[in-house]
């Protein structure tokens, strides 16, 4: 049996450990799954014992650039994006752009020729804006921190970095940011002057399941989508990569319908 985990600063109402527990099963195998909420003084010594006693582990907010340097090296999306949220036998790796594109996929999104806004540029924010931008879209990007959005322009430079944000026509707006779960919720990030403008809106947020940033799209008439989807399947390639087997989308899809009927209808 496998010994996971997943580490953030915040973890008491994730999902990670239902969605692992039922993808371990549905691959054939079986896991434990401990839930980690951790303070930034406590992570060194969190971090030091799960790559000790654990057979890999996920990283979440806000830690997936700190992992880093307790690691052998990093792979993949993990190198391009500077950020890890899967780890297995001390080497990095990123799922967070592949499970967003295929919960854009499977939400019937196509980002092609798009324009769209996203909402923060931390970990999470940087993969999703390459990963838009690699498919075609016409990506805008804003971060109260500014730094970050600096950092991620200087390092791609495939989107338009804004510095100020003001209302304007978009295809989709994505929320990256956080801003709307736990000490935030009932907050949205933009307000309904930023969200009358576009077609859709996005959250990757998925408890609550409709985070104000949604609710305030839906009350305007617009289609929203909430971030359980590419949370279902970025476990499914995290699974994939503590089994070392191979991934497959139809699979995930399968098993994150599946999994919906148990969990979520």
């Amino acid at each position: 049996m496998f010994r996971l985990a997943v580490i953030g600063k915040d973890v008491s109402k994730s999902d990670s450990a239902k969605m692992h527990t039922f993808d371990m099963q549905g691959l054939g195998s079986a896991c434990t799954f401990d839930l980690l909420s951790v303070a930034k003084e406590d992570f060194d010594a969190a971090a030091k014992k799960l790559i000790a006693e654990y057979d890999g582990f996920c990283v979440t907010i806000p830690y997936k650039l700190d992992i880093i340097p307790y690691l052998k090296r990093v792979e993949g999306d993990a190198e391009v994006f500077g950020a890890v949220n899967v780890v297995k036998d001390r080497v990095g790796y990123n799922t967070d752009g592949v499970g967003f594109m295929l919960m854009l996929e499977n939400s019937g999104v196509d980002p092609n020729g798009k324009k769209i806004l996203v909402l923060g540029a931390g970990g999470a924010g940087r993969s999703v804006i390459k990963k838009l931008a690699d498919a075609g879209a016409d990506v805008y990007a804003f971060d109260l921190r500014r730094e970050n959005l600096d950092e991620v322009y200087r390092e791609f430079g495939c989107f338009t970095p804004l510095h100020e944000l003001a209302p304007a026509d978009y295809d989709v707006i994505i929320n990256v940011t956080g801003v709307g779960m736990h000490k935030t919720e009932g907050i949205s990030p933009v307000g309904e002057d930023i969200l009358s403008r576009t077609k859709a809106a996005i959250d990757l947020i998925y408890y609550p399941r409709k985070s104000e940033f949604l609710r305030l799209a839906e009350s305007l008439g617009k289609p929203i989508v909430n971030g359980e989807g590419m949370l279902f399947y970025q476990a499914y390639y995290g699974d994939c990569i503590f089994l070392g087997r191979q991934p497959r989308a139809e699979e995930a899809k399968e098993l994150f319908e599946a999994y919906k009927k148990v969990y979520t209808d």
